[in-house]
């Protein structure tokens, strides 16, 4: 009985352990109980935290020996005997495989969110406005913005695919099919046509293999190619569709616009690599032939060329409105033909662009917020335009190709311009962003032109950012504008814009780049990133991802006399490269 009793009694003083009351009787206990608590969930956080670091460097690391692998193979073909003692095929070079970071409960629950914005965007199109360029949700129609080309409907292709949303696509894609007709008395943009139309259809053509776009983008292509046909090859920015009639709005004196004249060259090089045919190439790569010849040492082009000359006119140089786009696709075009010597004057060209930028560059007080100035002669202007946002995410994706030391110190500009960039939202009442800042010292920032068109350019940049840092503030921030996006534009027939970012009055036009541009760059921040990865993808200005293709034309040829490009095998998306969540 003695023993049996003794026993129950241990069992007992065990059990006690387990009891509230028993640490609150002994404080001592109970502080030491908690300090081991919060001890080990920090350890296994940081542990997740750095595991989750690790995987991103790794992925970094992977891809920077991959680049300088293929420039050593570049060596080699060009200099031939000068680098016979470099021998990289001797040993095979162990690459590690890419880590894929899982997929995290929150950024699946948002991306969720954000693909429901795009449905209830398209939806609203497809309710009041199909067939036409876009929808004027407040008074539940459509407008012909740009000559009746379905402009919302080419715009969104990519989105639908890589969303995952099959049946939209296929009823996107049967109107592309047999209602898309291009042969219009109908004077276009070159620039946004090419961007939204020439990319989109060879986007989807990427993405699906689906031939139907790639003779679509040509159709389009063929009529704009007249633009091109000046003493200079500098293109006019506007050309009739059906009688290929070209020229330049009054507006500008004649002058071609420096954007509009340099952002065509990814759309136009694809569509020859698609087809085999030089001619879109020739005309494009001619541009950049004729800027290269009075290309100033800061490589900052003002936003006049003349198209009979070539030459450039006294006028504003800006990273906003008429001038951003040029500078984004100097980068894109080497990262399109996957870095080789055959674009390596493109980098040339950018990086001499960046030290140009940095001239620019000033901060506010008392905030200490970085912004880039606009410059007309010698003159300096502190506004910057929201389009201006891009930059971030430009000197983030390009920040890699730079020798140590500059690499960092363009990242750390990356992150500097994103937070003001952030702060153009944070700073409104409504959490949007108007359409330009002015800087002013002692008061930081304020709103100039007080509109949001649900323009994308801060996204895209956090997107950069969050991919190629693993940093998550990128998605908080990105997080925060989505849901500004939902408080302030979305309404029953759709999403609109902000007449007044201070008041909220909504103005009524849901601008196609919002489902093409905003909510892509918004999904594609909350997904894996083996959904469009960047060594595969290239996204054009319109967030249109055009597959990178090697390009090995020989130096003096890169001009655009010949290609010797082959044109790619006909593919399908991998099928984890796209999003199959519902």
């Amino acid at each position: 009985m003695a023993r049996s009793s003794r026993s129950s009694l241990s069992s007992t003083n065990r059990w006690r352990y387990l009891s509230p009351s028993y640490y609150l009787k002994r404080p001592k206990r109970l502080a030491f109980l908690f300090i081991a608590f919060v001890s080990l969930s920090f350890f296994v956080w940081d542990r997740q935290t750095l595991n989750r670091e690790h995987q991103v460097e790794i992925n970094r690391l992977c891809e920077e020996l991959i680049r300088l692998k293929d420039q050593v193979h570049e060596l080699k073909t060009r200099y031939g005997e000068a680098t016979e003692d470099i021998d990289i095929d001797q040993k095979p070079i162990d690459v590690p495989k890419k880590v894929v970071i899982p997929d995290d409960p929150l950024d699946k629950q948002r991306r969720e969110k954000v693909k429901d914005a795009m449905l209830h965007a398209w939806t609203s199109y497809e309710k009041y406005a199909w067939g036409q360029d876009e929808l004027q949700p407040q008074t539940k129609n459509g407008v012909n913005s740009f000559g009746g080309l379905g402009a919302t409907i080419v715009d969104s292709l990519d989105t639908l695919y890589i969303m995952g949303l099959d049946e939209q696509f296929q009823r996107a894609r049967e109107w592309v099919a047999t209602s898309l007709d291009f042969d219009k008395n109908y004077e276009a943009s070159v620039f946004e046509t090419t961007i939204r139309v020439v990319g989109g259809l060879l986007s989807a053509f990427d993405l699906s293999g689906d031939k139907v776009f790639l003779e679509k983008a040509i159709d389009i292509a063929d009529r704009l190619l007249p633009a091109w046909d000046t003493p200079s090859g500098i293109p006019y920015n506007r050309i009739n569709l059906q009688h290929g009639d070209a020229h330049n709005p009054g507006w500008t004196g004649g002058e071609s616009i420096l954007a509009d004249s340099g952002t065509e060259q990814l759309e136009f090089i694809a569509l020859s690599q698609r087809t085999g045919d030089p001619k879109y190439q020739q005309k494009v790569e001619n541009v950049i032939t004729q800027l290269q010849k009075t290309f100033p040492a800061d490589g900052l082009l003002p936003i006049y060329i003349n198209p009979h000359t070539g030459t450039t006119a006294y006028s504003t140089i800006t990273f906003g409105a008429m001038g951003d786009s040029f500078y984004e696709y100097l980068l894109k075009a080497w990262i399109q033909g996957n870095k080789t010597q055959s674009v390596k004057h493109y980098r040339d060209m950018w990086e001499t662009s960046m030290k140009g930028l940095e001239s620019l560059i000033r901060k506010t007080t008392p905030s200490s917020f970085t912004y880039i100035c606009e410059k007309t002669g010698e003159s300096l202007s502190d506004k910057m335009d929201e389009l201006a946002c891009f930059a971030p995410g430009m000197l983030a994706l390009g920040s890699s190709g730079f020798f140590p030391g500059d690499n960092e110190k363009y990242l750390q500009l990356a992150e500097e311009l994103a937070w003001t960039c952030y702060n153009f939202y944070q700073s409104t009442p409504t959490k949007l962003a108007g359409e330009n800042y002015f800087f002013h010292p002692g008061q930081d920032m304020s709103v100039g032109t007080s509109w949001n068109i649900l323009r994308p350019e801060t996204v895209e940049s956090l997107f950069y950012l969050w991919r190629l840092t693993g940093n998550k503030t990128y998605q908080e921030w990105g997080w925060n504008i989505f849901q500004a996006f939902e408080k302030n534009s979305r309404i029953e027939s759709g999403y609109v814009g902000l007449k007044d970012v201070n008041s909220g009055v909504k103005d009524n036009m849901m601008q196609s780049f919002f489902l093409a541009e905003t909510l892509k760059y918004l999904y594609l921040l909350f997904s894996p990133s083996s959904v469009i990865p960047f060594d595969e993808w290239v996204f054009n200005t319109e967030a249109h991802p055009l597959r990178i293709v090697t390009r090995h034309d020989k130096p003096e040829e890169s001009g655009g006399s010949k290609t010797q490009q082959k044109p790619p095998q006909r593919f399908r998306a991998r099928k984890e490269g796209r999003s199959t969540d519902k």
